[in-house]
């Protein structure tokens, strides 16, 4: 039976704008408490009896009827390097919608919701040894809160190629713009390698940023600095841990450096909500993960001809 969860999620979407995240708490077998967006959140069940194929990943516990549709569903735990799930009738289904897709995600038991103030959100030391499927850590009443990199572990499951239509990509070589540099904001490794990939085969040239606070710091080096090593456009996810991309947004709109500076932002999560946020901060555009050909449109027409 499904549980109420989201039944206030109007409370949740007034945090967004103002660096704080509203967290799904879960865990995967052991004390340590992990996370996930409630927005990418669609319902949490317990484990259904799921089908199985032998050609399925070794991470996919095997898929079920989730209202008409038939969805995947990976073992987070087994993902996470914990004991696997799938055959155990205790374990909890988290539905998810990421990147535009629905699946399920196997884990032992579903906590509550928090919320998190971005700016206490960092990337885990490496000598945590939580690996690249963890891209932050916080901590709430004292305890430690690993934030889940769900693109990193679907990714794994079912990796997407970078692929650019004709068109479009003989649209980049030819545009003429007077500054093709790009700053590229993602704390996901798979989201920034996806971009790079893209926006070298429009021949443009990409600076990295991990979140939003050293998106910021560079673009502050920037300004300071010589002209030619400034950027023309930033592209920048939405959650980060430090500082989310609304924040980057308005902090960029608040400086007489920066604001002339097109922003796009570039989120798994989608719907009416992020287009009002982005309006609300003074972004240019927001475009769901992942579509290559209409985010390479949007990024050439946002360049300065």
């Amino acid at each position: 039976m499904a549980r109420p969860l989201l039944d206030t999620v109007e409370t949740f979407t007034r945090l967004a704008g103002h660096n704080r995240v509203a967290m799904l708490l879960f865990r995967l077998g052991e004390r340590q408490a992990f996370g996930i967006n409630v927005f990418k959140v669609r319902e949490v069940l317990r484990r259904p009896r799921l089908e199985h194929m032998p050609s399925m990943h070794d991470l996919v516990a095997g898929s079920f009827d989730y209202r008409g549709h038939t969805i995947p569903v990976v073992d987070l735990a087994a993902a996470m390097g914990y004991p696997p799930l799938a055959t155990v009738d205790s374990a909890h289904l988290i539905v998810t919608e990421f990147n535009r897709s629905v699946q399920g995600f196997l884990v032992s038991d579903v906590d509550r919701i928090v919320h998190v103030d971005g700016a206490q959100m960092a990337a885990p030391p490496s000598a945590l040894g939580y690996g690249p499927r963890v891209n932050a850590v916080t901590r709430l009443d004292g305890d430690l809160i690993a934030i889940v990199d769900v693109e990193q572990v679907l990714a794994s499951v079912d990796p997407h190629a970078v692929e650019l239509s004709e068109n479009v990509q003989h649209a980049a070589q030819v545009q003429p713009a007077r500054n093709r540099r790009l700053l590229v904001v993602d704390d996901s490794l798979v989201a920034r390698t996806q971009l790079v990939e893209l926006f070298r085969k429009m021949d443009l040239e990409c600076v990295i940023a991990k979140d939003g606070s050293e998106g910021l710091e560079t673009l502050h080096r920037m300004a300071a600095g010589p002209a030619a090593e400034r950027v023309a456009l930033v592209v920048s996810d939405i959650e980060m841990p430090s500082m989310d991309g609304y924040a980057l947004t308005r902090a960029i709109r608040e400086d007489a450096r920066l604001r002339h500076l097109k922003v796009l932002l570039h989120s798994s999560l989608s719907g009416v909500f992020n287009e009002a946020m982005v309006e609300r901060v003074g972004a240019d555009r927001f475009i769901a993960k992942f579509q290559p050909d209409i985010l390479a449109t949007a990024v050439l027409e946002l360049l300065p001809a």
